[in-house]
């Protein structure tokens, strides 16, 4: 009888997730760390049970779309509104003091300016994969310090594409006019499908009666909604996320999340399972080793900083300095999106290939420790949710 020959790597996966997940449940940890130990353990820096990680890495990209299509769903966009002045002015001022911090180190290495402004943009950026998660393990993605936290991560989602223009203008590349006239026009069209769900607050789906007792219809509705909306975003040069997340918006103002909820549950779980994983096997197990010196120190700089630098920010706009603080310190891990960021500065040489790696280690590990990091801060602060 024929095999294909990944099953015994799927299988082998499978079995090393399970008993990875009930040695950190066992610990009281996050499961995002199962998946990211995992990706550590079976990628192409470990055990080589997986030699293809790009597959992985298309795997999990759809995971981040499942993701922020249930956060859209559970979001309640009135609150987002009117916290817009903290996610818009607390965003652009995070990344102005994370360049200073960088700029004050890199004055004693001598840094172009270049690379400063490179380096703060990757660790001025949140993970909002890691956030989202973390909000809902904790039931805090509908309180307002949740809802404000989650209007930051959203935001610095979207100053990735000015980020990329300025650091265009930089390497002295030529700025494309009809990519940026894409950029606005799909930025213009996102705005104002967000401006129609707040009007409307109620939207009723077509066919919707006779989607109500058909799981198979309910699946490729919700499905469609989702990849749909991100594939009309993709078109627009901005981030498949924010379609994700703008379809979550609209199926949860139609009152139908309930059986999208039920019917697409599985699927995001395995698919943020395999992002988590593939971010693992991102890691050079040689070279972290070999650097582990440097490494530590940028990812405990970016901790600090990132913590305590948000913490300011939510401090001023009129928090309790238990929630800012707290909500520092789940703002304190660096985006995936920076991994790009990071690519960007490589093929531009505006970093070393040493400097891409010791980026690429830092992103990821400060994913590994954030929930660590987090629960330590949590437990020094003895916070706890609706303490003033």
């Amino acid at each position: 009888m024929f095999m294909d020959p990944l099953m015994p790597q799927a299988v082998a996966a499978i079995l090393i997730i399970l008993l990875t997940g009930i040695v950190i449940k066992i610990m009281r940890q996050p499961q995002l760390i199962t998946y990211l130990l995992v990706g550590m353990l079976i990628g192409p820096w470990g055990l080589e049970l997986v030699t293809d990680p790009a597959l992985i890495t298309r795997l999990g990209a759809i995971g981040v779309v499942l993701l922020l299509f249930f956060v859209g769903m559970e979001t309640d966009a009135s609150k987002l509104v009117a916290n817009w002045k903290l996610a818009v002015f607390g965003t652009f001022l995070q990344i102005l003091l994370s360049i200073a911090c960088v700029w004050l180190i890199g004055l004693w290495y001598e840094w172009s300016l270049a690379r400063i402004v490179l380096i703060g943009f990757v660790i001025s950026l949140s993970s909002t994969v890691v956030v989202i998660k973390l909000l809902q393990d904790n039931g805090l993605l509908n309180s307002k310090m949740g809802q404000g936290v989650l209007g930051i991560t959203l935001v610095q989602d979207l100053a990735i594409i000015p980020m990329l223009i300025i650091l265009g203008l930089f390497t002295a590349g030529d700025i494309n006019p009809t990519q940026l006239f894409k950029q606005g026009v799909g930025t213009i069209l996102a705005a104002a499908l967000f401006g129609y769900i707040i009007y409307r607050k109620e939207i009723h789906l077509p066919f919707a009666r006779w989607l109500h007792d058909d799981k198979e219809l309910q699946l490729f509705t919700g499905l469609s909604l989702c990849f749909g909306l991100s594939l009309i975003t993709a078109w627009f040069d901005l981030s498949t996320a924010l379609g994700a997340f703008m379809a979550g918006m609209f199926i949860g103002v139609s009152k139908e999340t309930q059986w999208v909820h039920h019917n697409l549950e599985s699927f995001k779980v395995l698919f943020v399972a395999l992002f988590f994983v593939s971010v693992g096997m991102l890691l050079d197990l040689s070279f972290l080793l070999q650097h582990w010196v440097q490494v530590s120190i940028l990812v405990l700089a970016a901790l600090l900083t990132n913590t305590f630098i948000n913490a300011l920010i939510l401090r001023m706009a009129k928090f309790s300095w238990h929630d800012s603080l707290f909500a520092g310190l789940l703002l304190s891990q660096i985006s995936e999106f920076s991994f790009v960021l990071a690519a960007v500065g490589y093929q531009a040489h505006i970093i070393t290939n040493v400097g891409y790696q010791l980026s690429i280690c830092a992103i990821a590990l400060s994913l590994l420790l954030s929930p660590l990091w987090i629960n330590s801060g949590r437990r020094l602060l003895h916070w706890q949710q609706g303490r003033n």
